[in-house]
C-alpha cells in the first residue's frame, strides 16, 4: 500500500509549493486537496462529520492553483483532487483546467470528484441539489469528450453542444483517471460506469472497503484503483485499511502553519516505513 497527504490547502497555513516539494522528499505519493467555492452563511446542511464547519471550510484556495504551485516543485508526486466539487463548476472550464495542470506536471493528474453535501452551496451556483448525480454523470462523460477527441460534441440531458475544439489535451492517455467519491449505491453505481478509480474518506470503514471491492470485482472493475482521502495517524487504521485492499492510504493533514507541518510529515513518514517494514 503506497501513502499520500490528503488536506485542506488555506491562506493560513503551508504554502502548497512547499508542501508539495516536503512530501515528495519524504517518500509520499501524492498529494490530494479538498474543495469548497465558499460557504453561505445562512446554512442548514448540517456537517456530514457533526458539529461546527471547521475553519479550513471557509478558506481554501482554489485546487487547480494549488497543485500547480506544487507541481513546479515536484517532479513524481501524484497531483490529485479529493474531491472537486464539478457540479458547481462550469465543465468546459474545468476540462481546461485539469488538462493544463496535466501537462504542467507532465501527466500527474488524479481528478477526484464528488456529488458534495453542502446544498445552500450548490444553490448559490445554480445546481439543483435534487439532480446533482445525473448532472454529474454527465459532465463526467463531457470531460472525457473534452479530452479525448479532436472536436468534442456531446447531447444529453444537461448538456447539448455540437462539436468544438478545445486544447490543451492531458498528457495522460486516453485521459487522467477520474477518481468518484463516496459509498452510497449511486456513488457505486458512478463508479462501476464511469471511474477509473474510487476515493473514499474515513467514514467509509474497512469493512465497507471490503464491500465496495467485492461489489467491483462482481461488475468486471477489480482493477479498480483506490485512495483513501483524510485517514487517521493511526497504525491499526493502516492496518485495517491495508488488509480491506485499500490501494493508498491518505493521511489527514492539519492545516498548520510550515514548521508545525513538516514536523508532522516526518510522524507520518515514520508511521508508513514502520507498515512497510512488517
Amino acid at each position: 500500500m503506497d501513502f499520500g497527504i490528503s488536506t485542506f490547502v488555506t491562506d493560513e497555513g503551508i504554502r502548497p509549493d512547499v508542501l508539495g516539494e516536503a512530501a515528495e522528499e519524504r517518500g509520499f505519493a501524492s498529494l490530494f486537496l479538498a474543495e469548497h467555492s465558499h460557504i453561505p452563511a445562512s446554512r442548514e446542511t448540517p456537517y456530514p462529520s457533526g458539529g461546527e464547519l471547521p475553519r479550513v471550510y471557509y478558506r481554501t484556495l482554489d485546487p487547480f492553483v494549488a497543485l500547480t504551485a506544487a507541481a513546479v516543485n515536484t517532479s513524481n508526486l501524484q497531483l490529485g483532487t479529493g474531491v472537486a466539487l464539478l457540479i458547481q463548476r462550469d465543465v468546459i472550464h474545468t476540462a481546461k483546467e485539469v488538462a493544463s495542470l496535466d501537462l504542467v506536471s507532465r501527466g500527474r493528474v488524479v481528478f477526484g470528484v464528488g456529488a458534495g453535501w453542502n446544498r445552500e452551496e450548490m444553490v448559490n451556483h445554480g445546481t439543483d441539489p435534487k439532480t446533482r448525480g445525473a448532472l454529474l454523470n454527465e459532465q463526467i462523460q463531457v470531460l472525457k469528450q473534452i479530452w479525448t477527441q479532436e472536436q468534442a460534441e456531446f447531447h444529453g440531458k444537461h448538456f447539448d453542444f455540437d462539436p468544438f475544439f478545445a486544447w490543451p489535451k492531458p498528457v495522460q492517455t486516453p485521459h487522467p483517471p477520474i477518481y468518484v467519491g463516496g459509498a452510497s449505491d449511486a456513488a457505486l453505481k458512478r463508479l462501476v460506469e464511469h471511474g477509473d478509480g474510487w476515493i473514499p474518506n474515513p467514514a467509509v470503514t474497512p469493512d465497507e472497503v471490503r464491500r465496495v471491492r467485492r461489489h467491483l470485482a462482481d461488475a468486471g472493475r477489480a482493477d479498480l484503483p483506490s485512495t483513501l482521502f483524510g485517514g487517521p495517524a493511526d497504525a491499526d487504521a493502516i492496518k485495517q485499511y491495508a488488509d480491506a485492499g485499500l490501494n493508498q492510504y491518505g493521511f489527514m493533514l492539519p492545516t498548520l502553519p510550515e514548521a508545525e507541518t513538516l514536523a508532522l510529515l516526518d510522524e507520518y513518514a515514520q508511521l508508513a516505513a514502520a507498515h512497510r517494514a512488517e
